[in-house]
């Protein structure tokens, strides 16, 4: 029983050749083995395009319904002599069907144009953590942090030759970073960029290697960076210095620092966006006669809260300018003081007396 090469294709009879090519081409990228399709539909579709696409066989294959071995413009293909396990080659054609991946690319557009050399060269960013007590949020401030990256070779400063020797043009790709390959294919010859072998793609090659670096520009060691902490800086931002990551290859772009920044918990306040929190704890004849407490702030200085008379536990105080500066605004958040009452535990003989008139008195 001969195939149904239309419905393979999910086309019907009257198609034109262009929408035969694009359900083709859509099926094949659908059921490419490579993008994880399946292998045996996809030399399906295959052998439905072959007859359709071409004029003669498909005017047989719709009279007849197949197509005959030695008819005018040649016989149904014989599948079973391409080997489909990938990388083989077929003896007849010279086609290699492990490029199979780079001619659909070159076809669907997933992945056929080459790198640019501009970014072969650019040094890694770095990311690094630094943690800081609540306090250093209040100003801004300068710290410094040693790391241990790739810098540029003092010796060779940076273009990986050795001083006096030049950097010459790659021969192979005249500076350009990529060779062209022609390829031959069961679907016809195609073109490709690839990567330089010679020169790793960037154009370029010194004479003489630098001694110190082996060629590189650029060696690995520690190094000394200040760092600006904005005042109001919260916890998991980042802070990005340009220039100071890794050192790129033979005068390549250096690539930059980032800073993420973890504020350590303090013992005291807890920190709600711009706003401070803290606990403060009075006595039972505070609560009850009111009057002036002082309470500490994150920056060390004392402050007077006034009490009123008969407060009550869990009491909410507002404070305000006292907090976190706004980051990257003016002003400050404020403070809230929650006040807790403690209950005494352990009284003398005269306390209980006191409490026990006072119990009397409906207190």
């Amino acid at each position: 029983m001969s195939k149904d090469y239309y419905q393979i294709l999910g086309v019907p009879r009257e198609s034109s050749a262009d929408d035969i090519k694009k359900a083709y081409y859509k099926l094949a990228h659908k059921h490419h083995p490579d993008k994880g399709g399946d292998e045996k539909k996809f030399k399906e579709i295959n052998e439905a395009y072959q007859i359709l696409s071409n004029k003669e066989k498909k005017s047989q294959y719709d009279r007849f319904g197949n197509v005959f071995e030695g008819a005018q413009g040649g016989g149904q293909p014989n599948w079973g002599d391409f080997q489909w396990s990938w990388g083989k080659q077929n003896a007849e054609s010279g086609a290699d069907f492990g490029d199979l991946g780079d001619i659909f690319e070159e076809m669907f557009g997933f992945g056929g144009s080459p790198k640019r050399k501009k970014d072969i060269k650019k040094g890694k960013d770095i990311e690094v953590n630094m943690e800081i007590p609540l306090e250093d949020t209040l100003v801004a401030k300068e710290k410094t942090i040693n790391i241990n990256k790739y810098n540029f070779c003092s010796r060779c400063q940076g273009k990986g030759a050795e001083p006096g020797t030049n950097v010459s043009e790659c021969f192979s790709c005249r500076g350009t970073g990529e060779v062209q390959q022609i390829k031959r294919t069961f679907l016809g010859s195609y073109t490709k960029y690839a990567t330089c072998p010679e020169c790793g793609g960037e154009g370029y090659r010194p004479e003489k290697p630098c001694n110190v670096c082996k060629g590189e520009g650029r060696i690995k060691g520690e190094e000394s960076i200040k760092i600006f902490i904005p005042a109001g800086i919260d916890n998991g931002q980042v802070i990005k210095v340009e220039g100071k990551g890794n050192a790129g290859k033979r005068g390549g772009k250096t690539g930059d620092l980032y800073i993420r920044i973890f504020i350590k918990q303090h013992s005291v306040f807890e920190r709600k966006g711009d706003d401070l929190y803290t606990l403060f704890p009075i006595s039972f004849s505070q609560a009850a006669l009111g009057g002036e407490v002082e309470i500490s702030t994150l920056d060390g200085k004392g402050l007077l809260l006034k009490i009123p008379e008969g407060v009550e536990y869990g009491k909410l105080f507002k404070v305000s300018g006292r907090g976190v500066p706004r980051f990257g605004g003016y002003g400050r958040g404020d403070m809230y003081v929650k006040l807790i009452v403690r209950t005494p535990k352990k009284l003398t003989k005269k306390q209980k007396e006191l409490l026990e008139r006072l119990k009397e008195e409906g207190i």
